[in-house]
């Protein structure tokens, strides 16, 4: 599989930082490693920024955290341009989009203008400022929260903007032992020193490699029976796009890249079910006036689709 760091060099570093969220963690890694981005959700104060500014930290990587708020503009985000009047020439002010790690904080405190402008970005790892296309850097990835509940001040993400992130990540209070631990060691962590151990490079060659990680026409076969089946469900309003098949094939290979295998085997498939497929799930009104929720459904499927014997 050519060049090939020990993965678990990331996870090992932010683990001595973060405590718990371990599958948290891999999962962030297994999004870097696909390319993918991460619609985070939880309530506030669970350690959302401080994962994701160590994950930049320990690829050697730049980390820009956005407070999305309802007068935030597009040019914010992005940069602008602007006249040098001392050298009587225009040059670019590049916007924190332009970072390896970026946290959209409170993404749906803002505007629907200023969302889009995130669009681009996550899906073609360029802006376009005043006609000017300009590549992000690489590794990029997205990690983006939203205010739960919604509420006043707050504008709903739509399904297509939803649909742009590869896998949704739940970040859950801390287990009682976890939190003790967290009081214990706050002076340390509020602190924290945190090792490089890979370079951006080195994280984009990895991201090469993954890509050679073999997918057999069974497994591909098992995403694709996963995701029909969901879509033919009668208690589904809207079912996951293809971009749903797309990230499971994607996120297979890098989880499997991850566990040291060369292959993907169907339980990698199971494992990232949820954070793919989870978001991308409308329940019809009447079905979820009953509590039916995505997560029943993708169980559902689980237990009901063939798992290929290779």
């Amino acid at each position: 599989m050519g060049f090939r760091p020990r993965p678990f060099r990331v996870l090992e570093e932010v683990s001595r930082i973060i405590v718990g969220k371990r599958d948290i963690l891999k999962m962030l890694w297994v999004a870097l490693l696909s390319e993918g981005h991460v619609l985070l959700e939880g309530p506030p104060g669970v350690g959302k920024t401080m994962i994701a500014k160590s994950l930049a930290q320990t690829i050697g990587g730049d980390f820009k955290r956005i407070q999305m708020t309802p007068d935030l503009l597009p040019a914010d985000l992005i940069g602008t341009t602007y006249y040098r009047l001392s050298e009587g020439s225009w040059g670019i002010k590049y916007g924190p989009i332009f970072a390896n790690v970026v946290l959209a904080d409170e993404l749906n405190r803002a505007t629907p203008k200023t969302q889009s402008a995130l669009l681009e970005a996550m899906q073609e790892h360029q802006v376009t400022i005043e006609g000017m296309t300009i590549p992000l850097p690489k590794p990029f990835i997205v990690l983006a929260t939203q205010t739960p509940y919604g509420g006043e001040g707050t504008y709903p993400l739509t399904d297509v903007f939803v649909d742009r992130f590869a896998y949704k990540v739940r970040v859950e209070y801390p287990t009682v032992a976890e939190e003790l631990e967290i009081i214990t060691r706050i002076d340390e962590l509020e602190r924290p020193e945190i090792r490089q151990v890979l370079t951006p490079e080195e994280v984009t060659a990895l991201v090469e490699s993954v890509k050679k990680v073999r997918v057999s026409d069974a497994v591909k076969r098992y995403i694709l029976d996963l995701v029909n089946t969901i879509r033919s469900m009668k208690e589904v309003r809207l079912g996951p796009s293809p971009r749903a098949s797309i990230w499971l094939y994607k996120g297979g290979r890098a989880l499997a890249y991850i566990e040291g295998r060369s292959y993907v085997i169907p339980d990698d498939i199971k494992a990232l079910a949820r954070p793919v497929l989870e978001h991308r799930i409308r329940i019809k009104p009447e079905y979820e006036a009953d509590g039916v929720l995505p997560e029943t459904l993708i169980k559902r499927a689980l237990e009901t689709v063939e798992v290929p014997k290779a």
